[in-house]
């Protein structure tokens, strides 16, 4: 990615206070501030439906948590301080501490209860790629292991840090790489470092007129980073596209040196290096800057739901959508127990059915167009309007989700998500195989279940599939949770959806990425790890399947 300087951005004031986000708790998501505690009569409701004791199960005192010694030896030490400065090698446990994972439910059991290991030996903070370059250079010469972290908000173990047997290992911390490196008005496309959080990015890009549209619901705090090397996904999907398409060039860093990939809009020179690094997960290197495309901020928003009598029909809808030359910004659709849920949830009435939320973005003109011409669609299929409402509450509640698991874990309640994307075909058969194997593993005589679903990214050819699991946390939380996810991950697999859609492969998935990728299909990958990783010091049992 080559920079012009009459691209040079000459501002970033707006940004300022969206670039210094505290971290996230230490054993929750998010601002603690922002946690509540549960109602008494929800927490009773919760308990009738789910047949389970409510427990309080709080989180022991942060000075209470086993964090294992530090092994970095003096020499290795000193030789990351003459790198990168003192102030910018931490080693005390309250950084190791929120560096341990991310915030999946296992995550979070574990150091409610005390444990943080694996733990970082060390936590390094990169000013920019060339400090990232050394430091790689430098790791793999001592055998020491790797693990890149942005906003730390994975939920499948992607930012654990494994050692993979090597003496030691090391989390690269990228928040110093948070600018806005350039910007082409022109060709409406702009270089962001990896570490910039997602409303930094915004109130970056809003000077200009301009947005990324990229909203998951981890926004807050997930980083542009990451989101490459994921293969993230934003609500309005539908629009914007994943975040894989929004990126248009990378640069990362190896143990071998700097990698420099994509830049015209398109080309015919060979495979395309770009679409290999996204979605690596750390694992072939660190991304530390992402040229991605940008649109002018829409002039209008505009909301509706729409109520079909049953989830079949509601998909059938959804996909006529997909398949068309005219698609709404954002389209969502909740099954029969979600609808239920959501409704009784904020105080309204449930309506009966499955509800859709679609959003409209752009100039007023192409905002009316497709509208338009959408209702048709919807009321063809079957769909009653409901207005915007519906929408606006969703909206408002989008990133409480996180906050509201957190709450029923601190009463004994487990609450989990899960995700993957089939053909349209498949949708249908993947869904009722999901739903009963996740019921078959979590009804026992200590706590019923309830699983709801939600497609929230649409396909010409297919979509995705995104479960929220609810049940007591019983006598052992942690086992109960790992028997659920392998019973739904298998029936992924046998029923030819993919074992993730966009929250990534990290340790939770890696079991099931020999099935979906083939056995050449993991030589492939190992062959290229080995090539850009030759000590396989980067992210360590992350993503690539054994042999």
């Amino acid at each position: 990615m080559t920079h012009d300087p009459r691209t040079e951005p000459t501002s970033v004031s707006l940004a300022d206070t969206a670039a210094t986000a505290p971290d996230m708790s230490w054993f929750a998501w998010g601002d603690p501030a922002k946690a509540k505690e549960l109602e008494p009569g929800l927490r009773d409701l919760i308990s009738q439906v789910l047949r389970a004791r409510t427990e309080d199960m709080p989180p022991v005192a942060k000075a209470d948590v086993a964090l294992p010694a530090s092994r970095l030896d003096g020499g290795l030490l000193k030789a990351f301080t003459e790198l990168l400065g003192a102030e910018h090698v931490l080693v005390d446990d309250a950084t190791r501490l929120i560096h341990s994972g991310g915030k999946s439910t296992p995550d979070l059991l574990a150091r409610r209860a005390g444990q943080a290991s694996p733990a970082p030996d060390a936590v390094l903070y990169p000013a920019d790629h060339d400090e990232v370059e050394r430091l790689l250079e430098l790791c793999s010469a001592e055998r020491v292991a790797v693990v890149p972290f942005g906003g730390g908000t994975s939920v499948v173990g992607g930012v654990s840090p494994l050692d993979g047997g090597f003496q030691a290992v090391v989390t690269l911390d990228l928040r110093r790489l948070n600018r806005l490196v350039s910007l082409d008005t022109t060709s409406l496309t702009a270089v962001l470092g990896a570490g910039v959080r997602t409303p930094h990015a915004e109130a970056m890009l809003a000077e200009h007129g301009l947005t990324l549209g990229h909203m998951p619901q981890s926004y807050e705090y997930a980083t542009i980073g990451g989101y490459a090397a994921t293969r993230s996904s934003g609500q309005a999907s539908a629009g914007y596209g994943r975040f894989e398409d929004m990126v248009v060039g990378l640069k990362v860093a190896t143990p071998r040196g700097t990698l420099d990939a994509g830049g015209p809009p398109a080309s015919a020179a060979g495979p395309d290096l770009r679409r290999l690094l996204v979605g690596s997960e750390g694992t072939l290197g660190v991304i530390t800057e992402v040229a991605v495309r940008v649109r002018p901020v829409p002039e209008r928003v505009l909301d509706e739901a729409w109520s079909f009598p049953d989830y079949a029909s509601g998909v059938d809808a959804l996909r006529t959508l997909a398949q068309s030359d005219t698609r709404p910004t954002m389209a969502r659709l909740s099954d029969e127990t979600e609808t239920f849920v959501n409704a009784a949830i904020g105080g309204r009435e449930a309506v009966p059915g499955c509800q859709a939320v679609l959003g409209f973005e752009g100039t007023d003109a192409e905002v009316e167009a497709r509208a338009t011409v959408v209702r048709k669609v919807m009321e063809a299929a079957g769909g009653t309007a409901l207005g915007p409402d519906p929408v606006a509450h969703w909206r408002e509640t989008r990133f409480h989700a996180p906050y509201l698991r957190d709450t029923l874990l601190s009463a004994g309640i487990l609450a989990e998500t899960l995700e993957t994307a089939a053909s349209w075909s498949d949708l249908l058969p993947l869904y009722a195989a999901v739903v009963g194997a996740l019921t078959g593993a979590l009804e026992d005589d200590e706590s019923g279940a309830v699983v709801q679903c939600h497609i929230s990214h649409t396909y010409a050819t297919g979509a995705s599939l995104y479960f929220t699991v609810a049940t007591g946390a019983g006598t052992d939380p942690a086992a109960r949770w790992d028997r659920a996810k392998r019973a739904a991950s298998d029936a992924i697999v046998a029923n030819r959806g993919t074992i993730t859609h966009h929250h990534a492969v990290g340790t939770d998935h890696r079991p099931w990425m020999a099935a979906e990728l083939g056995p050449l299909g993991g030589e492939v990958l190992r062959a290229v790890k080995s090539a850009l990783d030759p000590q396989g010091v980067l992210n360590p049992g992350k993503l690539i399947p054994e042999a």
